[in-house]
Parts: structure tokens; C-alpha cells; sequence
């Protein structure tokens, strides 16, 4: 233990993470700190989150560092608590190590979902709305809130499109690997003849925008109008006109948001949805950029599939980009996604490792 104790330290950079606190720490205490509002914010934000990083990685290693001295005491007596002891550090800091790959600029974040049906009916709507479930048991199974946003639902069954606030920490770090078109192949039961039908659905993933600055809106840039909330068929719900939709008039992105009775709260959420596509934009452009320059640059379709999930004839769910699969399908629709998430972020990390 204590050699990986050495070696753990050492791959987390937990010094740069000390000596940062402290940068931040001393800009905190500058008495024109909040001369500039905006800026005090995102630096007490960044304070706080690396705090709370850091203790959490001094009690680790002291927790770490007292377990090696009781074990240089050799007492055969303090055998099974070391132990267990022991077990708990390394499996803290595997989890940790798996955290570690989360090291993008909004992976530590907050995450907005949005699943919309694709072409296919009735079948691809209900598959819609099974991925609905699903992302919402996952959520729930790690504890993070989750909030509809906005929903629209299908003619007969199942859901048009829905967005899904996932606030806790990692939550797109986690969920972004999610992202792309998923495949449902059945027997439909929307089928009088119950033929094998294929569904698919589109998986949007964003990041959610803490920094207004991040991401400036100038309001002569929106056009806002209201209309009353829609139910199955679309039939209206409310009396009144409490839907928001924005149209972003320079991208053309019309963003709606009809779930909540407030049509304050609806048009917060739409603002807050507004955000984060006009963020994902800006990093799109960013990173097709910079493929071009390396020569890599190859546009993304909506039409290649990113998973495949089999019903008939026989069960299996197969992720396309790293080959992990699992026959356990009700497992995975129940919401167990982590081992198909960890694949995908191992395979990340090994390629840029080996791009670098």
C-alpha cells in the first residue's frame, strides 16, 4: 500500500491542486475583488469547488498515512481492521482514479438531457419514451435530481422529445458519453401483425451554463412568445398561456419549455436550456476547428447509431464505438449504465494517450 500510496499522488497532480487553492485562496482576499462582481463569483466558485477537492484528498492520505503507521506496528490484533481499512482507502481512490478521466472544462457539472423519437411512428415515440425512464432510474440510482424541463408527448404512446435537468457533481461527465442515436430492434407491439419493428432516438447531452458570462445573450437577439401547454394529441392543459418558446434569431434555435404551471419558471428554464445549446455550438466550432487544422475533421450525422439495444430474436445491448456489450437488457432500460459510460471513458483516455 504504501508504494501506490506514492505512485496515486503522483498521478493526480495533487501539488498543482495545492498550489492553485492557494492562488485562488489569495486572490479571494484581494480588497477589489468584488469591484468586478461577475469575476468574484466565478473565482469564490472555483474556490470553493477546489477546497473541497483538496481536504478531501488530505483526509484520504491521512487517512492512508496513519493506516501504514499501525501497520509498521506489526500488532496482529489490529490484522482485520487494517484490512478493511486498507480495502476502503483503495477503493476510494479507484474511485477517484475513475474521476480523473472526467478532466473536461464542464465534466464536474451539472447536465441537460434531451431525448427526441426519430422517424418510425409510434415505435421509435414509446422508445423514446423508454430511454425517458431509463436516464431517470440512472439519475435517481446515484442521486442526482432530476427535473422534466419540458416535454412532448406522442399521439398514441410513448413521447416526441423531453429535456432533463441532471444537477449533481460529474453529472455530464458521466452522461456525455450518452450522446448520438440509439437503436431499438422488437417486436412492435403497435403492430397488429407483431412484426420486428426498428426503432431509433436521438440522445442529446449539454452542459449546463453556471457562468452567465460564459455564454452572453443579448436580449435583442431573442424573440419570446407564450402559447399554452400541449397534451398527448394536442390538446391543450392550461387556461392559460404559461409555454415559453425562444427563437434565437442570429442561430435560428427555438428552444421551448411548457412543463411547469409558472410561466416565469418555464421561461427560466427555457433561457437556461438557450444557454446551454448556444455553449455547445461555441464548443462545436471549437473543436471542428481545431480538426481541421490537424486534418482530422469529419462531420457528425444524426444517422449512425452509437448503441444498439436487441430485444428479438435475441437480448443483447452493444455499444458500437468501444464493443462492450451485455445480454442483461431490462438491467441496462432499468437504468444501469455505468459499465457501457467506463468503457467509453477508458477508450478516451487510451486515445489521447496515444495521440500524445
Amino acid at each position: 500500500m504504501k508504494n501506490k500510496s506514492k505512485i496515486y499522488w503522483c498521478v493526480f497532480d495533487f501539488g498543482s491542486k495545492e498550489a492553485e487553492l492557494a492562488n485562488y485562496q489569495k486572490q479571494s482576499e484581494d480588497p477589489t475583488l468584488w469591484d468586478d462582481p461577475e469575476n468574484a463569483q466565478r473565482i469564490m466558485r472555483r474556490l470553493s469547488s477546489l477546497k473541497d477537492e483538496v481536504e478531501s484528498w488530505q483526509s484520504l492520505r491521512q487517512r492512508a498515512h496513519d493506516a501504514l503507521e499501525l501497520a509498521s506496528l506489526e500488532d496482529e490484533s489490529l490484522r482485520s481492521d487494517l484490512e478493511r481499512e486498507a480495502a476502503a482507502v483503495e477503493s476510494e481512490i479507484a474511485q477517484r482514479e475513475f474521476h480523473a478521466m472526467l478532466a473536461g472544462e464542464h465534466d464536474k457539472g451539472n447536465a441537460l438531457l434531451a431525448v427526441h423519437a426519430g422517424a418510425g411512428g409510434t415505435d421509435s415515440q414509446d422508445w423514446a419514451a423508454m430511454l425517458q425512464r431509463m436516464y431517470l432510474r440512472w439519475a435517481e440510482t446515484h442521486g442526482y435530481k432530476s427535473e422534466i424541463l419540458d416535454l412532448s408527448e406522442g399521439e398514441e404512446a410513448g413521447i416526441k422529445s423531453v429535456t432533463i435537468a441532471v444537477d449533481g457533481r460529474y453529472a455530464y461527465g458521466y452522461l456525455r458519453p450518452e450522446k448520438g442515436v440509439h437503436r431499438l430492434v422488437r417486436l412492435s407491439p403497435f403492430d397488429a401483425s407483431h412484426r420486428r419493428h426498428t426503432s431509433f432516438a436521438l440522445v442529446e447531452v449539454l452542459p449546463q451554463v453556471e457562468d452567465d458570462t460564459e455564454v452572453e445573450i443579448n436580449p435583442n437577439d431573442v424573440r419570446i412568445d407564450t402559447y399554452r401547454s400541449a397534451g398527448a394529441g394536442g390538446q391543450n392543459v392550461q387556461k392559460n398561456d404559461t409555454a415559453i418558446r425562444i427563437t434565437h434569431l442570429p442561430t435560428g434555435l427555438v428552444v421551448t419549455c411548457q412543463n411547469e404551471r409558472s410561466q416565469v419558471q418555464n421561461r427560466e428554464n427555457a433561457f437556461r436550456v438557450l444557454r446551454a445549446r448556444l455553449l455547445e455550438i461555441k464548443q462545436r466550432e471549437q473543436e471542428e476547428q481545431i480538426a481541421e487544422l490537424r486534418g482530422e475533421y469529419t462531420k457528425a450525422e444524426w444517422g449512425s447509431q452509437i448503441r444498439s439495444y436487441v430485444l428479438h430474436p435475441y437480448q443483447l445491448v452493444k455499444d458500437h464505438r468501444t464493443d462492450y456489450e451485455t445480454g442483461n437488457i431490462q438491467s441496462v432500460l432499468n437504468g444501469d449504465l455505468d459499465e457501457f459510460i467506463e468503457a467509453y471513458l477508458r477508450m478516451q483516455v487510451g486515445e489521447k494517450n496515444h495521440n500524445n
